[in-house]
């Protein structure tokens, strides 16, 4: 009896992710047929880039900053057991690059922003507002979800950028000022280490993140019920599953892409 209401339980969960997967599989797809339609409303969707990327500025570059001086700080610990101090640069470089700059900067616009999108559209719904749209004709995925959906798309990579250069910085300060190593070898070896292609794949990872965060904020704000107890549901749920998707994805493209 255990066992059946075990797989029962397992296949009520399995059953459950099919179907948020596919509410978020049709979000995507209303959103690309709406995408080329009027009314262009450039200003709301200048207001989202701003309110993604301008105002997560500061966290992702404060992240991007201490993240790369621990990785610098950590790294030449374990180099200096078998005299492997000169590729500090060059790990601290192709590890922002490739790893920690696109899923940090991506953790951290989902907490800041991501959650005020899944609360916002939450509350929107709880109070009806989503209706009254409907009652003027106003498609909520074209109003509400694709500008934000595109403000991801757009805003993360451009973070990334900003966290992976802070972060090279960062390391660079802690290997060269506080450890002493040689400044032009610690140079030399972050040119010889990354390539072009390195950068590339992790704006790539960071546009594929920048998509999931903002496709899931927006898919469990829409959903809200329940008063402000549902759209605090909803906000947690948002920030979770992002977080999850992000990293399950990066296991993903890192093995495909490296």
């Amino acid at each position: 009896m255990m066992f059946a209401r075990l797989l029962a339980r397992l296949g009520d969960l399995f059953l459950g992710l099919l179907r948020e997967l596919g509410e978020m599989a049709m979000l995507l797809v209303n959103c690309l047929l709406w995408l080329p339609r009027p009314p262009y409303r450039i200003r709301h969707f200048f207001g989202q880039l701003e309110f993604i990327g301008v105002r997560s500025l500061f966290i992702v570059a404060l992240t991007g900053l201490f993240s790369g001086m621990v990785l610098a700080l950590q790294a030449y610990y374990g180099f200096r057991k078998f005299g492997g101090e000169s590729l500090l640069g060059g790990t601290v470089a192709l590890s922002m690059t490739r790893e920690i700059g696109p899923v940090l900067t991506s953790l951290m616009v989902t907490a800041r922003a991501g959650s005020a999108m899944a609360a916002e559209l939450g509350t929107m719904r709880v109070t009806e507002q989503v209706d009254a749209l409907l009652a003027m004709a106003v498609h909520p995925v074209h109003y509400l979800a694709l500008p934000r959906v595109l403000s991801g798309l757009i805003m993360v990579p451009l973070l990334t950028v900003v966290d992976v250069f802070i972060g090279i910085l960062g390391g660079y300060f802690v290997g060269v000022m506080l450890l002493g190593i040689n400044p032009g070898t610690y140079m030399q070896k972050m040119v010889e280490m990354v390539v072009a292609s390195d950068l590339y794949n992790g704006l790539f990872k960071s546009m594929v993140f920048g998509l999931l965060l903002a496709l899931i904020s927006c898919h469990q704000g829409l959903k809200a019920r329940g008063g402000a107890q549902g759209v605090g549901l909803v906000t947690t749920r948002a920030v979770v599953y992002s977080a999850v998707a992000i990293l399950i994805v990066d296991y993903m493209l890192t093995a495909l892409l490296f």
